[in-house]
Parts: C-alpha cells; sequence; structure tokens
C-alpha cells in the first residue's frame, strides 16, 4: 500500500517508518486493543507450560480466548506455532480461565467460554506468500494481520483474507492427532452452513439483505460465526440469523442510540439474544429493505 498526503493540487508520498522491535507492535496493539481488534485485553507476557504466549486476549462477542502474537521475521512457520498454541489452550483450559479472573477480577466459568471459537491472531508488517498460501483455509483458526507504521503518526492495519475458493484443513490434519484433535473441537463457520436446508426464497432473501449492506460503504466484511453471520467495518455493524421463514436481523447500537421513526426495530437490551447490540427485527421480505439501510448506516 502506497500513501499520500494531498495538500490542494499536489500529493506527496508518504514515507514508510518500519517497526525496529516486536515490542512496538506488541505496545500498539495492547494499548489499542479494543479499538483495533475489539478484544479485552487479558495479560501481556502469560506464561503457560514452557511457552510464552505474547497477548492473551478474550473476545466478548463470541466468549473466546483469543491468542496474539507478534513477527517481524519472515521465516518461522506461523501454521505451526498457531496449533501448537491452540492445543496448549485447549488442554489447559483452567489456567486460562484462572488468569481471566484473577486479572480482570471476574468470575469466568468454564462453561461460560465458546472454546471452538478460540483462535490465533499472528500480527507482522508483512508476511510471505508461502505464510498466506499455509494459512489460506477456510477452517483453520488463524488470522493474519499486517500492520505498518508511517509519517505523520499513520498506522496501517490490514487483516490478510482468505480467498473464496479456499479449501478445508481437515484432510490435512487427519494423519497428526494432535492437530487432527484442534481441528476436531476448535470450529471456524462459513456463510454455507448457516444456509444448509434453507428454502431457496431465504437463501435469496439474505443474499439481497447482504448486498445491500455491502453497498452501504467500502471494505465491510461479512464473518461467519456460531450462531449468527456478522458484518464488520472496524466493528460490527449488524449481524443476520438466518431462520426457515425468515431472517433475524440486529443493529449494534445501544438502547436510545437508534433513531427508528417508523419503530420497526424491537428493543432487546433486556432480553437474551444472539447477535450484539440492543435493537433486532424479523424480516421476511424486501419491503422495509431501504428504510433498514438507513438504520444501518447509523452505524458507521
Amino acid at each position: 500500500m502506497i500513501l499520500y498526503s494531498c495538500q490542494k493540487s499536489s500529493i506527496s508520498k508518504i514515507k514508510e517508518k518500519p517497526f525496529k522491535l516486536e515490542r512496538e507492535i506488541q505496545s500498539l496493539f495492547e494499548n489499542n486493543l479494543n479499538e483495533l481488534m475489539n478484544l479485552q485485553l487479558v495479560k501481556s507476557e502469560f506464561s503457560i507450560k514452557n511457552k510464552r504466549i505474547d497477548t492473551l486476549a478474550y473476545d466478548t462477542q463470541s466468549n473466546a480466548f483469543i491468542i496474539i502474537e507478534y513477527k517481524r521475521s519472515k521465516n518461522s512457520s506461523v501454521v505451526d506455532q498457531g496449533f501448537t498454541y491452540l492445543s496448549l489452550m485447549l488442554e489447559n483450559k483452567a489456567d486460562f480461565i484462572v488468569e481471566y479472573n484473577e486479572t480482570l477480577k471476574q468470575n469466568l466459568k468454564r462453561t461460560d467460554v465458546d472454546w471452538s471459537q478460540t483462535r490465533v491472531v499472528f500480527v507482522s508488517p508483512s508476511f510471505t506468500e508461502n505464510q498466506k498460501t499455509a494459512t489460506n483455509f477456510k477452517d483453520i483458526a488463524i488470522e493474519l494481520w499486517e500492520v505498518k507504521r508511517y509519517e505523520n503518526n499513520l498506522i496501517s492495519i490490514n487483516p490478510v483474507k482468505k480467498s473464496k475458493s479456499a479449501e478445508s484443513i481437515k484432510p490435512i490434519t487427519a494423519s497428526n492427532s494432535q492437530l487432527a484433535s484442534v481441528t476436531k473441537e476448535i470450529k471456524v463457520y462459513t456463510e454455507e452452513e448457516h444456509l444448509v436446508n434453507k428454502p431457496e426464497s431465504i437463501i435469496e432473501l439474505y443474499e439481497t439483505y447482504k448486498e445491500a449492506i455491502l453497498n452501504l460503504a467500502d471494505d465491510i466484511d461479512v464473518k461467519a460465526n456460531k450462531l449468527y453471520v456478522a458484518f464488520k467495518k472496524d466493528k460490527n455493524l449488524c449481524d443476520i440469523v438466518i431462520l426457515k421463514k425468515g431472517l433475524k436481523l440486529f443493529i449494534n447500537l445501544a438502547k436510545g442510540k437508534l433513531d427508528d421513526p417508523k419503530g420497526i426495530m424491537r428493543d432487546v437490551s433486556n432480553t437474551g439474544h444472539w447477535g450484539n447490540g440492543d435493537y433486532e427485527v424479523v424480516v421476511s421480505d424486501t419491503k422495509d429493505l431501504e428504510y433498514l439501510m438507513s438504520l444501518i448506516k447509523q452505524t458507521l
């Protein structure tokens, strides 16, 4: 990515200021973890079983622990290290619970955590094509995030996206008992799984709403979770639960923050629900599509 500064009619290239130490990247992320990744910091430099985890975080949306590792070297195998940490967590769940409770003064129980949503995130100024290819599987719980620093205190963050044709890693891990046990317990969900056994009319309805949401702004990502499909741009904008007879749509705004003149959204702030945000509506057609997009746009 090349960045330019524009002043009147002329532009000048903004020079990159490379990170000298991994610790600089770590400090940047840990000090801004909620803003950058919408995660809760649990522990920096968490040691367990002679292993050191750079950053232990917690995702309050998926109720899962997230391990973050920082890299300046391009030669390490992120897949091997990623599976090692995933296996380490699954074999020592109690230690992670204790660390969370002692550090954050909480009372998290093992049953509160969705261990299937655990993942490892590697952060680096750049990754090699081999590293990107090695993690390009639709069901691998390893993410790559590229970060660069520039003049004028500018930072760019770029999560590396998997290709739409990415295959499953399970055939590769089947011959390795340790890797197979990790892929068996940890689940990476896809849109296709949410659409399985749904009527064609509901699939078409979902695709219509999906296209409309993606057209609201550039760089909106679609991320399938265990219970819903999330639409994100820095943070969750809205979530969709695909039902047999319609779509349940959640808008990620707190109670009192949504301007809804027609009053079609239901307040679920005091009700248990799957999606994020305090507003919910069930749709079975597109008659309110344009109006609902105006509501979702308020999250941008």
